[in-house]
C-alpha cells in the first residue's frame, strides 16, 4: 500500500448521517459507489469507509447499526475497485466482519484500546492505522491539555504500536495518526503539523488528517462547506513535513497540490544531492 514514494491519499467516505462535513450525503448505497468511483477517478490510492461519527460530542452508535451501514458498501466495493478499502471503526465485531467483506487496512480512533482490539488486529493481520485521541468523541474537546503535544502524542502512539507488535502483528503493518482535531486545540494542532517530521522519524508511515475541520475554519473564519483552499495548504504543508497518507475529502484538489510539492521535493533532492 505505501511503496509509492509520493504520500497516498485516503478518500473519506462516511456512511454517516452525522458526520461534521459530509453526514447524510452517502447513506444510500448507490450513492455511497458512486462516490467511492469518483475519488477513485480523481485519485485516491485508499477509500476509506466509516459507518460512526466521531465529531465532537458524537453519541456512539451500536454495533449492528454500525454493520447495517458499512458491510452493504464495503461488500459490493471490493468487488469493482482496484484500490484498499480502509474501515474506519473503533469496534473489534466491526473490524473482524468488514476484513470478511473486503477491507485491507484497519483505521481506529480509539487506537485498539476497545477490549478485544488488538488481538482482533493481530489475527487479522491487515495493516493498522493507531491513532491518537484524547478523552472520547463525547468530551476530547472540553479544555485538552499538554504540557508538550508532540513529545505526549508521539509517546502514546509508540506504546500502542508496541503493543501491537508485541500481539504478533509485524510492524511494518503499523501506521500512525497523531489526531488532529481529537482532544486538541488550534495552538496543539499547528504545533503536531510542525512537529510531524518528528512523528515520521520514529519510522512508522504518518497519517494526517486535517480536511475541513475546525482548525482550518478558525484559521480562515470559514464554514464547514467552504474549507477547500486551507484543507489543500494544510495537507501540502503535512506532505512536505513527512506524511505518508493524507486523509481528505476534496481528492482532485489535494492530487494536484501534491504534484506541485512533489516536483519542488524532487528539484530541493537534486540541488542537494549535486
Amino acid at each position: 500500500m505505501l511503496e509509492e514514494t509520493r504520500p497516498q491519499i485516503m478518500g473519506v467516505l462516511n456512511v454517516t448521517p452525522d458526520s461534521f462535513s459530509d453526514g447524510g450525503k452517502f447513506l444510500a448505497a448507490d450513492a455511497a459507489l458512486a462516490q467511492a468511483e469518483r475519488m477513485i477517478d480523481e485519485g485516491a490510492d485508499i477509500i476509506d469507509i466509516g459507518g460512526e461519527s466521531t465529531r465532537p460530542g458524537a453519541d456512539p452508535v451500536p454495533v449492528e447499526e454500525e454493520l447495517r451501514r458499512v458491510l452493504p458498501v464495503i461488500e459490493a466495493l471490493a468487488g469493482r475497485i482496484r484500490v484498499p478499502i480502509s474501515i474506519d471503526t473503533a469496534k473489534p465485531e466491526v473490524m473482524r466482519a468488514a476484513a470478511g467483506a473486503g477491507a485491507s487496512l484497519l483505521n481506529d480512533v480509539n487506537a485498539f484500546r476497545a477490549e478485544g482490539a488488538v488481538a482482533t488486529a493481530a489475527e487479522l493481520g491487515l495493516d493498522v492505522c493507531i491513532m491518537h485521541m484524547k478523552g472520547e468523541p463525547r468530551t476530547m474537546q472540553l479544555q485538552p491539555q499538554y504540557d508538550d503535544v508532540v513529545a505526549e502524542v508521539r509517546d502514546f502512539l509508540l506504546a500502542r504500536a508496541s503493543e501491537l507488535e508485541a500481539a504478533g502483528l509485524p510492524r511494518e503493518r503499523i501506521i500512525i495518526d497523531p489526531g488532529f482535531g481529537f482532544g486538541k486545540t488550534l495552538q496543539h494542532n499547528l504545533a503536531l503539523l510542525a512537529g510531524l517530521g518528528e512523528l515520521a522519524a520514529a519510522g512508522y508511515p504518518v497519517l494526517a488528517g486535517m480536511s475541513r475541520k475546525s482548525m482550518v475554519g478558525a484559521l480562515l473564519d470559514t464554514p464547514v462547506d467552504d474549507r477547500l483552499y486551507g484543507s489543500i495548504a494544510l495537507a501540502t504543508i503535512a506532505a512536505m513535513h513527512g506524511a505518508s497518507i493524507l486523509r481528505v475529502h476534496d481528492v482532485r484538489a489535494t492530487r494536484d497540490a501534491l504534484r506541485i510539492a512533489g516536483a519542488v521535493l524532487a528539484q530541493q533532492s537534486n540541488v542537494e544531492g549535486v
